[in-house]
């Protein structure tokens, strides 16, 4: 029996916020709520470092914005950015279970590039894990590609890829 295809979240159910400290726990719960299906198929380190804890993301508001996403007021999805040199990294993109393909994932992503944009950046990067296909497909549907895979070695014993996608400037 195949599953029902989530209702897709309207611009006006869904809600998308700039976290502030305080948020931790619900950022951290997001997280591993996502993540925890696919708890097996991680190393052990790399499921530590990706199921973020709540004195992490505490950290973490230092480095760069986080947002959340909302839906009728509940927290469904969350994800962070650091901005560096060159690039904008995204990182600890993570959506409910009960709500992925409900499109929370396009729209937090569309928030993050407009943040990237107003501050300058011409480009986006992000790591991802073989065990998340439906990840690297939201990537690619929004213009990212593939610069390079990245061996076991580089990030707990799981091989990956790195994205990346050009910025155009708008006229």
């Amino acid at each position: 029996m195949s599953q029902a295809e989530p209702k897709k979240a309207s611009e006006r159910d869904l809600e998308i916020i700039l976290a502030t400290p305080g948020d931790e726990e619900t950022i951290a719960s997001l997280v591993l709520e996502a993540f925890a299906p696919f708890r097996e198929e991680y190393t052990p380190d790399a499921f530590d470092y990706t199921a973020v804890s709540a004195e992490r993301v505490r950290e973490r508001f230092a480095e760069g914005p986080i947002w959340i996403a909302y839906l009728g007021g509940e927290p469904v999805g969350t994800v962070s950015g650091l901005p560096e040199e060159e690039r904008f990294y995204i990182r600890s993109m993570a959506i409910k279970p009960t709500v992925q393909r409900a499109g929370v994932g396009q729209r937090l992503l569309e928030r993050l590039e407009a943040h990237a944009r107003e501050m300058g950046f011409e480009k986006l990067y992000l790591y991802t894990t073989f065990v998340l296909p439906g990840a690297k497909r939201l990537y690619e549907k929004n213009g990212f590609y593939v610069v390079r895979e990245t061996p076991p070695e580089e990030w707990y014993g799981m091989g990956g890829i790195e994205m990346e996608k050009k910025l155009l400037t708008k006229p």
